[in-house]
């Protein structure tokens, strides 16, 4: 029975840990360089009593195998929402998305330049090489100057001209004319598109309760407060930064697919060129916890404008009664992404942040007197961008890791961000477990 070791307890790891206790497997070991687990997934309580996710997460999927899980996972302890999600923009609410609501924006000079830009689309012709340029291609320059550009701009912290357009599918909401013009006519409220229209939460603990969920099914095979520092892929060796080591027959990497390269011994010249060539975001998640009850039942609002630093606001306390102290208090929490090409200041960004929730009409001046509770976790891997060329470059990594019986899987491990949620990230632990074990065909990672 060959070992096999798994870097990281976020998501997928704790996927593939779960599908080894599933089949009875005995041979495997999973280190984590926390004190716990869930990674991106993970929820902290604070001294206040509020709870705080790392982003805006929710549960949903398409996945049968997923959603049985999660079910078995947290029985009856989760909730079901209809999806509330709205954009602020020139100081009104329209629903989400956009490029289907735009029409009910007040400003009729908005509503009629992205209404030109659309006719501009009918009549184009030509390609487009990259994600901005199929911006401006498939939504004209009206959508794309008001919303798409601005916000694409502030959550990937990227030049858009740099990432590829291939990772998109299911993520944005392709323009149908036939139905924006009904939308139009008829002054229709269309905010049903998208995988996430309907999606669940945990009762207790926010998103790191369904992770916490796992512990029991790692038994005897977990160990925390273990970085990995070195991997000699000739021995087949994971050395800890505690001077520990672990040998494997066959390594699990769920760790930033450039660290992991990084930490490789002996690698060859071209692999550590190739991690010049990747793109990343990470982020600010700023939580803003106040005495006060919730002024409304929004789910998440997106923010274009640069009136604010952050992208996106979450009402996390209207996910569960247990996200905040006993008591008449809600909590936001905001999202503000930063990268090489976009600098953010930690100590400033949670007084940035409560002007522009100010500046956004979300709080009042004299709210500020109400604040009990702010949280800031600084994410270094938020986002993996899908820089152009990322494909090939992925493919000739993951060839050569393969050969030395390394699979890189996760949101970061993978480094595709299409199939970076919750859900794609569990069963991509789960599918890598089933190819190993039994030669398996993996239908989530493609490369």
């Amino acid at each position: 029975m060959k070992k096999i070791v798994i870097l990281g307890a976020g998501p997928t790891g704790l996927g593939a840990a779960y599908r080894l206790h599933e089949i009875g497997y005995k041979n495997w070991n999973i280190y984590e360089k926390n004190h716990y687990v869930g990674g991106l997934s993970a929820s902290f309580r604070d001294k206040q009593g509020f709870t705080w996710d790392i982003g805006g997460h929710i549960l949903f999927s398409n996945n049968d195998r997923f959603n049985r899980l999660v079910d078995d996972l947290l029985h009856n302890d989760v909730l079901t929402f209809k999806r509330e999600s709205w954009i602020w923009l020139k100081d009104s609410f329209i629903q989400y998305p956009f490029q289907n609501n735009f029409h009910l924006h007040p400003d009729k000079e908005l509503v009629f330049e992205c209404i030109s830009g659309l006719f501009d689309v009918l009549q184009r012709k030509g390609s487009y090489k990259n994600f901005e340029e199929w911006i401006y291609y498939f939504f004209g320059e009206g959508i794309a100057r008001h919303f798409m550009v601005p916000y694409n701009n502030k959550v990937w912290a990227c030049p858009l001209n740099r990432m590829d357009y291939n990772w998109i599918a299911e993520r944005v909401s392709i323009i149908d004319i036939k139905r924006v013009l009904k939308n139009i006519i008829s002054l229709r409220d269309d905010s049903e598109w998208g995988p996430n229209n309907t999606f669940r939460y945990p009762l207790f603990e926010g998103t790191g309760g369904l992770f916490n969920k796992f512990l029991p099914y790692t038994q005897d095979h977990l160990y925390l407060n273990k970085n990995a520092v070195r991997i000699a892929t000739d021995r087949k060796e994971v050395i800890f930064e505690d001077g520990e080591k672990a040998s494997y027959d066959v390594l699990i990497s769920t760790i930033p697919l450039t660290e992991l390269l990084g930490k490789i011994e002996d690698k060859p010249e071209w692999l550590g060129r190739s991690v010049e060539e990747f793109l990343w975001s990470g982020g600010y998640m700023v939580g803003i916890g106040i005495r006060k009850p919730c002024p409304s039942n929004k789910n998440w609002i997106y923010f274009p404008e640069n009136n604010s630093p952050f992208y996106r606001i979450t009402y996390l306390s209207n996910y569960s009664p247990n996200m905040t102290p006993t008591g008449e208090f809600f909590s936001f929490l905001a999202e503000t992404s930063y990268s090489r090409f976009k600098t953010v200041s930690k100590e400033t960004i949670v007084e940035e942040t409560i002007q522009g929730l100010i500046n956004s009409k979300l709080l009042k001046e004299e709210d500020r007197s109400l604040i009990v509770s702010t949280f800031l976790i600084d994410v270094p891997h938020s986002f993996p961008v899908p820089f152009v060329g990322r494909d090939t470059t992925i493919k000739n990594i993951q060839s050569f890791l393969s050969e030395q019986n390394i699979y890189s899987r996760g949101r970061f491990g993978g480094w595709k961000y299409e199939v970076g949620n919750m859900d794609h990230s569990v069963m991509q632990g789960m599918e890598v477990v089933n190819r190993i074990v039994f030669n398996k065909e993996e239908t989530l990672y493609k490369i």
